[in-house]
């Protein structure tokens, strides 16, 4: 049985929002200024200088107040309108969540299936596009990582799939930014969208959204409604080191704080971190008999998704991890119930993942699922000590 952690100190091993380092938190006591100000444009402007490496763009980036969902309803209504076809390839409930947007404005929404647990095929979705020979579709939305299923797309074969199609490209990158490499302007997409709790470690409240050239020229054209997600009127303002409306300052506070580690521990490390951690999870889950909801190569690095075993209660091993003092995650819509999803973003240690496991072992067995206690441990044990190769799925 895992030692409990105390309530006050409860982790989280969920897709988001993620444990926020204590400078991060502690930059959110700072006073407030005057969002109208000199040093809060400043610091807007240094944010969004920070930021454009992650998204790899050479383009200003617009925040805005608001969870990742706001920024991608931005995204979709600033772009497109009635009647617009849009070819959208969800990968899990978050893929969805983009086509529900689209339809609520009366786009034309054709799905590109994928069997949840797998990524986009890129060789299909290139042959699609290709038929598209009067170019109808006039926009493409991509999930750089789903949540919901633990898949990352690959996203610089996508981009070789949709090639010179003319479509507008929205990539859904919340819970992605930071976690692997993207290069948005070398791949060719127009409106990547991220928000501050998942990779970057910084409290909710802030969506960050970056936009091509040729989206903003298209974001002038269309006339569907918008007022609070105008993007046209963020891009003004932020030219004068302001946003539309009043700003979540403590949030960018603590952004710029969440930035500071990032580029402490720069870049690769951060990746390779994140790939350790879900290859370590990962490996635990197969040595205690349970089956990767994902496949390779569509691995995620900041979420594993994991298959509940039959005639186990997932929530009631939720419950016990909880009661422990770590928090997990169950599935969403068909697969509440049928999966556990443990997230690795955050303030997050190698020794709290292996507590956390031992927590996740001991609610298994207080359902009568067979479980050898500590091989799970054991097997991350060896990732930590070996690297990625060890035990390679």
């Amino acid at each position: 049985m895992a030692p409990p952690v105390s309530k006050t100190q409860s982790l989280l091993f969920i897709p988001g929002p993620v444990n926020v380092p204590p400078p991060t938190l502690e930059a959110m006591t700072r006073p407030l200024i005057d969002h109208r100000g000199p040093e809060f444009k400043r610091m807007l402007e240094r944010t969004s200088s920070r930021l454009r490496p992650l998204f790899g763009t050479r383009h200003d980036i617009m925040f805005l107040g608001a969870s990742g969902t706001g920024g991608l309803e931005a995204a979709v209504w600033n772009l497109f309108g009635r009647g617009e076809k849009i070819l959208a390839c969800p990968v899990g409930v978050f893929g969805n969540r983009l086509v529900t947007i689209a339809k609520a404005i009366g786009c034309d929404v054709e799905i590109f299936e994928t069997k949840w647990g797998r990524g986009v095929d890129h060789t299909a979705l290139g042959e699609r596009l290709r038929a598209d020979t009067e170019f109808e579709i006039k926009g493409i939305f991509l999930t750089h990582n789903e949540t919901s299923t633990g898949v990352q797309n690959e996203m610089h074969a996508l981009s070789t799939a949709i090639g010179k199609h003319p479509a507008l490209v929205v990539v859904d990158s919340v819970s992605g930014l930071g976690g692997s490499t993207f290069l948005m302007d070398d791949w060719g997409f127009d409106v990547v969208v991220a928000a501050t709790q998942k990779v970057l470690a910084a409290p909710p409240g802030v969506s960050m959204v970056a936009v091509s050239d040729r989206a903003w020229e298209k974001m002038e054209k269309n006339h569907a409604p918008r007022f609070y997600f105008d993007l046209r009127r963020a891009r003004e303002f932020a030219k004068i080191g302001q946003t539309p409306w009043t700003p979540p300052v403590s949030v960018m506070f603590a952004l710029e704080r969440a930035l500071d580690l990032y580029e402490r521990d720069g870049e690769k490390k951060v990746h390779q971190r994140l790939a350790l951690y879900a290859h370590a999870i990962r490996n635990a889950a197969v040595a205690i008999g349970l089956r990767v909801f994902s496949t390779p190569p569509y691995h995620s690095n900041t979420v594993v998704a994991i298959h509940c075993p039959e005639r186990v209660d997932a929530s009631s091993v939720l419950q016990t991890t909880r009661d422990q003092g770590y928090v997990l995650s169950g599935g969403q819509q068909q697969l509440k119930g049928k999966i556990f999803r443990i997230g690795t973003m955050g303030d997050i240690t190698r020794d709290n993942i292996l507590s956390m496991l031992a927590s996740f072992e001991d609610g298994l067995e207080r359902q009568s699922y067979p479980v050898d206690l500590g091989a799970g441990v054991g097997a991350a044990r060896e990732v930590f000590k070996h690297g990625l190769h060890a035990m390679a799925l």
